[in-house]
């Protein structure tokens, strides 16, 4: 008798509670709908489904998200990025502590080479009518920035490789969770023709019929809950694939539940009630202005020289949404104006190459940019502001007073969206640059608040 699985996947949630109660019973619904029907269900998470943009998430640093996933009876999970690199170490360790679904991830290691207790390479799924199922689990080779917090990250093609030779001859079906990118799973697809189905994140690209390759079925279901995934398979008696297909379910179009708008409040409510521990008390209000020069936003710049102990530095004024007011400031106040997950970067350069970046970041188009991706999770680049840095005129700059000496050597510190290579090219292909985890940018501002104004 042939065999029906289905594979229900979300990706990219990022924090983005506002669909989640559809997700939830819509996935619940399907899963009773299959399992009266005898069929197979797999509900999956490719990653990115935390981000500590939110205050949920931040407050409960991503267990809230765990919680949630447990609630929907996902069974399997792959990490992102947002997981593997924004959270500090012992708290991406103990994430999945309370996890009632299997997380997948070949790629990552500790420092000593061993596996993490919470990762497993893969994981073999069998049905109900004996079919085995091979799912790998793999994430974005983000190496420097894993070191940086005491991982070991390993090439996720190398990886692939061995894992698909582990489990050749234990698995009738292959299904990897990829939170690699749309390229990614493309190359993959056409160098590993024996995996059937590959299912997608990181890129947040949207494949309403899935795309074939190499008999290879990829699928992607966008970001921020927007899609529900799903690939079905036939497979015949003697446990061969003989149809693939996919589809997306668009969550505006469910079913709303009564009760959303109050679900997503308390949500809300329960992550900022988290953060209210005072930071300071601030004697005056502390304005931020994205188009001109205020002064919150050069406590920031003035703050990421001091922290780094840089030469220089320069932040843009969209990084912070807000200004803080007189009087305590929390936690969640300081969440709320620089959500961020962005880490501080040091990049060493010669004179000529600080001149040359220096110069590009006074683009005058550039501060009413509306940025997205990069960990930037506001609305206006806003403009830059510089610490350290002074421009006598376009041909003459001065560091920390002193005429900038083009063979001379510098250090320039820097909100790392800034090196991933849109706005800076030169930034990315060098290799002289130091991510400092796992502080966010926010950190560094709460660091010099309370320097400023230190509690009594």
């Amino acid at each position: 008798m042939s065999e029906n699985i289905h594979i229900y996947h979300t990706n990219d949630l990022h924090s983005h509670f506002e669909n989640w109660p559809r997700i939830e019973s819509f996935l619940k619904e399907r899963k009773k709908l299959h399992h009266d029907a005898g069929e197979e269900c797999l509900i999956m998470d490719i990653g990115d489904h935390v981000d500590r943009w939110h205050p949920f998430t931040e407050g409960t640093m991503g267990k809230g998200n765990v919680e949630l996933l447990n609630a929907a009876g996902y069974q399997y999970a792959a990490i992102g990025n947002n997981e593997g690199i924004t959270l500090p170490h012992n708290d991406l360790d103990s994430l999945y502590e309370a996890a009632s679904f299997k997380v997948l991830a070949a790629n990552i290691y500790k420092k000593n080479g061993d596996r993490p207790a919470w990762a497993k390479p893969y994981s073999i799924h069998t049905t109900r009518m004996g079919t085995k199922i091979a799912l790998i689990g793999l994430t974005a080779y983000f190496q420097k920035f894993y070191s940086a917090l005491g991982w070991d990250i390993t090439d996720p093609y190398e990886e692939l490789k061995k894992q698909l030779d582990e489990i050749k001859d234990k698995a009738h079906v292959i299904v990897l969770l990829s939170h690699l990118g749309i390229h990614d799973d493309e190359r993959i697809a056409e160098e590993h023709p024996e995996i059937d189905v590959i299912l997608g994140a990181h890129t947040h690209h949207i494949l309403h019929e899935g795309k074939t390759i190499n008999n290879t079925l990829l699928c992607g279901g966008g970001k921020f809950g927007y899609y529900i995934g799903q690939a079905d398979l036939a497979v015949s008696d003697d446990r061969r694939v003989t149809r693939k297909t996919a589809q997306l379910y668009d969550t505006n179009t469910l079913p709303a539940d009564p009760l959303e708008s109050s679900y997503i409040e308390e949500i809300n409510k329960k992550g900022e009630g988290l953060l209210q521990e005072k930071c300071v008390t601030l004697p005056y209000p502390l304005e931020n202005k994205w188009f001109e020069s205020s002064s919150l936003s050069l406590i920031m710049c003035e703050s990421l020289k001091e922290w780094t102990k840089a030469d220089c530095a320069f932040v843009n004024a969209g990084l912070l949404l807000d200004g803080l007011p007189a009087g305590d400031v929390t936690k969640g106040d300081i969440h709320r104006i620089c959500p961020h997950p962005i880490n501080p970067c040091i990049a060493e350069l010669s004179g000529s190459e600080l001149k040359e970046i220096l110069m590009q970041s006074m683009n005058e188009e550039w501060p009413h940019i509306q940025v997205k991706g990069f960990g930037f999770r506001g609305k206006m680049m806003g403009i830059m502001l510089y610490e350290g840095i002074e421009f006598i005129s376009p041909k003459e700059i001065m560091i920390n007073g002193v005429k900038l000496n083009p063979t001379g050597r510098y250090s320039l510190a820097l909100p790392d969206m800034f090196t991933f290579g849109y706005f800076f090219p030169h930034l990315k292909r060098t290799e002289q640059k130091e991510y400092l985890l796992p502080e966010f940018m926010r950190d560094i501002l709460e660091w010099k608040l309370k320097k400023m104004f230190p509690l009594k």
